[in-house]
């Protein structure tokens, strides 16, 4: 918590209070199923609240810093894909943009990329991390909490060589965690799902249904809350845990998202990686609005048909943590990287491309102040 506001800082704090109570009232357990959040769409606009302030000069785009003087020539890159891999159109390509770009910017000149199965066992990854280690790639970054158990076994056997994992803590003297508040950035997103919905009825489509989808979850919800307490929010996650598949099935998404339109929401957000396509699909049959995750989707060249949909995306700036990590490593400065990348960092946020949240981005940047000041608190669960 930063400085206190007075009265301004007691109604941004009962802001946070309405939202912690949608939490807990709305936001219950869901599974893979659809149970719904109850609320007040009747058809009509929210009734929205007052927002915070908007700081003055706030700019909404992240501000990236460029590779310096840094040389990376040395360094051969190895770059474990989650499913989905490169093409996914959300984290995966991220994470490859990291990459790309440490190419172009940072001298890198080899580098080697293997993608998941969904099905595949803990061996698999354990293999793909060590075949990468032995034929002297360094660092080797492993994009998502899958490789956990991977990257803890494997990061020990090879003490001289850096590892990274994208969405997972790890304690490790070579390991790097590149962690998120997803859920800051999510808010955000609540709050323009809100702002947008004709109906005052949105929905949130979860890939798996696991700790990490639900900050997405938890964070847009508080989100939508605090900008209309009265929203009737609508759930579904496509696999429980454990079944990654729920990341890489575009039909799926594309029959949940259509549930959720068919009961009344206008405005869809999905933290699914791949199956994010069948979400923007069902938007665009029924003339809905949807938010992207991630990556600032409307920008994809694989979503171009869809891309008229896409209001907005949660940006979490994974190509630029991996571009850092890269970095800092060339220099021998690992400790220069954030503990957490947040709205505070620019690690998350939301892009404007397509221009349909400018007449919104004053109400956006000032609940983005109020939640790095500290004067509203997201939680990172759905209860």
């Amino acid at each position: 918590m930063r400085r206190s506001r007075g009265a301004f800082a007691s109604r941004l704090a009962a802001i946070s209070f309405v939202g912690v109570l949608a939490l807990a009232g709305c936001a219950k357990d869901t599974g893979d199923g659809g149970d719904n959040a109850s609320g007040g769409g009747q058809g009509q606009p929210c009734e929205l609240a007052d927002p915070p302030a908007a700081p003055q000069g706030s700019e909404s785009n992240t501000e990236e810093n460029d590779g310096g003087d840094v040389d990376a020539s040395d360094l051969k890159v190895g770059l474990a894909f989650d499913v989905g891999g490169r093409g996914d159109a959300s984290f995966n390509d991220a994470a490859a943009a990291g990459v790309d770009r440490a190419e172009e910017e940072l001298g890198v000149a080899d580098s080697k990329e293997t993608t998941a199965a969904a099905t595949e066992s803990e061996d698999a990854k354990m293999s793909r991390l060590r075949q990468m280690a032995t034929d002297g790639f360094n660092p080797v970054i492993a994009v998502g909490f899958a490789y956990a158990e991977s990257v803890k076994k494997v990061a020990p056997q090879f003490p001289d060589t850096q590892f990274a994992i994208v969405d997972e803590s790890l304690d490790g003297d070579n390991v790097t965690s590149l962690v998120f508040a997803e859920e800051q950035g999510s808010f955000l997103a609540g709050v323009a799902a809100a702002y947008k919905s004709e109906n005052c009825h949105v929905g949130f489509v979860g890939g798996v249904n696991t700790p990490l989808i639900q900050k997405f979850e938890a964070g847009f919800i508080q989100g939508a809350k605090a900008a209309a307490p009265d929203i009737e929010i609508e759930r579904d996650y496509l696999t429980p845990a454990g079944d990654l598949s729920g990341f890489n099935d575009p039909n799926k998404g594309n029959v949940k998202a259509a549930g959720q339109l068919n009961s009344g929401a206008d405005v869809l957000f999905h933290a699914a990686g791949a199956s994010g396509k069948g979400v923007f699909q069902a938007a665009k049959s029924k003339d809905a609005l949807a938010i992207g995750v991630d990556s600032d989707q409307y920008k994809d060249k694989t979503l171009a048909d869809t891309k008229d949909v896409i209001m907005t995306s949660m940006i979490k700036e994974v190509d630029v943590a991996v571009f850092d990590f890269i970095k800092a490593m060339a220099a021998d400065d690992l400790d220069s990287l954030p503990e957490r990348f947040d709205l505070a960092v620019n690690g998350v946020g939301y892009s404007t491309s397509g221009g349909k949240v400018d007449d919104i981005t004053e109400q956006l940047d000032g609940y983005k102040q109020a939640i790095i000041e500290g004067d509203i608190k997201v939680s990172d669960k759905p209860e």
